[in-house]
């Protein structure tokens, strides 16, 4: 049994900012990696790919506020800095 993924130490080399921004940052991109996984099974940032960014903006934060919207589209602009990838935000 492999150990669940750490997406706390997977953002700390990207995360700056106040702490309650990092601490922001770390909750969502738990709610993001829960909701792929959830989805589509996929356990690390690694194995994501575009199109489930694309729905995790069209479906699962559809009913978020704008300003919520835009605070995960700054996690995620994270979490593919540390991916190395350039995905435009959804």
């Amino acid at each position: 049994m492999s150990k669940p993924f750490d997406m706390e130490l997977f953002l700390s080399g990207v995360l700056t900012g106040s702490h309650a921004s990092r601490l922001r940052h770390i909750r969502q991109a738990k709610i993001i990696h829960m909701a792929i996984y959830d989805r589509w099974q996929l356990d690390n940032p690694w194995t994501w790919r575009r199109k489930h960014l694309t729905w995790l903006f069209d479906h699962h934060l559809e009913k978020r506020s704008e300003a919520a919207r835009y605070y995960y589209r700054l996690t995620v602009q994270l979490i593919t800095s540390r991916l190395g990838r350039s995905w435009p935000p959804p």
